[in-house]
């Protein structure tokens, strides 16, 4: 709203006569029952008002004007009273305790696949529970950390014209024990972010976690403005099936929420994810979770050289099945190496049309996404959180692998000191 437009709405704005509080209105009012009001420049007695502040329902002290022309000199000190105003709307109005200290540093609404923010909740048609909740201003890295060629523009250069997009690589040994170092690093990164999983904790906090664990071992996290993904991790809670954000909602008791963490280090990216419970968790829930982990594990068991990359999605699909669940189909695992994204495709899902088999030296991952319901999903409006179409749970598993002479590299195994938080592996 420009000056111009409230100067020509002032012009019909006066202040209405006020009452004395206790006396009744009869008639016209008399002038000693006006209340007096001074104009918010020159203190001279006001009858306008900024009409911005009449559609904010503003105090009219600090309102008022006596002219036209005392309004317009005042109008570039006087206008930050609405910005002020409208940013504690929006505080006010957010869920739980958030209050205006995140508009104030910056947290906003992400829209536009990144590329946009806005301090209004977004309209949808929400699947489930969750809503989008503000996000963090993106995290810095430091300068002599080595970066992929999307951390300052948003836009992978190398990727999308690669050859590897259509062909896949055989892995050098140079290459493999790269991997085998990366991939070491996003597993030690991806327990620090499960040990501060717990009720109260937001996915955003998770974020920083990862964020400065990876940083601390010399890497860059490579989802961080991958085609302008705004944070470092992925955090996807009950009916978010992947690539939720990290955001100010504090986790409850008796959720569900996977952590996926992709790692960049000496050139190439090591990637994996697990669904862990906070607090509480029902039993049905539970079960999805641990057939989730199991259909990853079923798949990883037929990984070897001769093996049609098709047969993961009929394993994977098998299993889900018999357990009343159902498999997403929109997304799949994929090549990774010196990119981030590459051939071969992995669905998950049984009568896929994946082409090619495995050969030693290939790396790439297997992720299967499972629902409690139907398998079809929708996304917010930030463009990137994929949900379940229905509103019920999903939970996801992956790893990155080796395809070796004899079988299967898990190069994101779990280490000795990765903490204890699945009870089906408890010894």
């Amino acid at each position: 709203m420009d000056l111009a437009y409230l100067l020509n709405q002032l012009k019909n704005l006066t202040l209405r006569p006020t009452t004395p509080q206790g006396t009744k209105m009869a008639g016209e009012p008399d002038a000693s029952n006006v209340a007096t009001l001074s104009c918010a420049r020159c203190d001279k007695p006001a009858l306008l008002q900024c009409p911005k502040c009449v559609e904010l329902k503003l105090p009219r002290e600090g309102a008022s004007f006596c002219t036209q022309d005392c309004f317009k000199a005042a109008w570039s000190s006087h206008k930050s009273v609405h910005v002020k105003a409208q940013l504690s709307s929006i505080a006010n109005s957010l869920p739980g305790d958030q209050n205006s200290d995140l508009v104030s540093q910056g947290w906003l609404y992400c829209v536009r696949r990144g590329q946009g923010r806005t301090h209004k909740l977004p309209h949808f048609d929400w699947t489930g529970p969750l809503k989008q909740y503000l996000i963090s201003p993106k995290r810095s890295v430091p300068a002599e950390i080595e970066k992929p060629d999307w951390a300052i523009d948003g836009t992978p250069k190398i990727e999308p014209n690669s050859d590897l997009q259509h062909v896949v690589e055989i892995k050098t040994p140079e290459q493999i024990q790269r991997m085998r170092e990366t991939c070491k690093i996003a597993r030690e990164v991806l327990d620090a972010a499960a040990r501060v999983i717990r009720p109260g904790v937001t996915t955003d906090e998770i974020d920083r976690v990862v964020h400065d664990a990876t940083i601390a071992a010399g890497g860059y996290p490579s989802p961080l403005n991958y085609y302008f993904f705004p944070k470092s991790c992925c955090t996807s809670v009950n009916e978010v099936i992947c690539h939720g954000i990290p955001d100010a909602r504090k986790l409850e008791d008796g959720d569900i929420v996977n952590v996926d963490v992709t790692v960049c280090y000496k050139g190439c990216h090591g990637d994996l994810n697990e669904t862990y419970f906070v607090g509480n968790v029902d039993e049905a829930s539970r079960q999805l979770v641990k057939c989730t982990y199991e259909c990853l594990e079923k798949a990883i068991a037929i990984v070897k050289p001769g093996v049609r990359f098709r047969e993961i999605g009929e394993i994977v699909n098998r299993h889900a099945t018999m357990s009343g669940l159902s498999v997403v189909r929109s997304y799949c695992g994929h090549g990774i190496g010196d990119l981030f994204h590459c051939a071969p495709n992995i669905p998950h899902y049984a009568r896929n049309k994946a082409v090619g088999v495995m050969k030693a030296g290939q790396t790439f991952t297997i992720e299967p996404m499972i629902n409690a319901g139907l398998w079809r999903d929708r996304t917010w409006p930030d463009g990137w959180t994929a949900v379940t179409a229905d509103g019920k749970r999903s939970a996801q598993f992956e790893h990155t692998l080796l395809v070796t002479e004899t079988g299967v590299e898990v190069l994101t195994a779990r280490l000795p000191s990765s903490p204890d938080v699945f009870p089906w592996l408890k010894k």
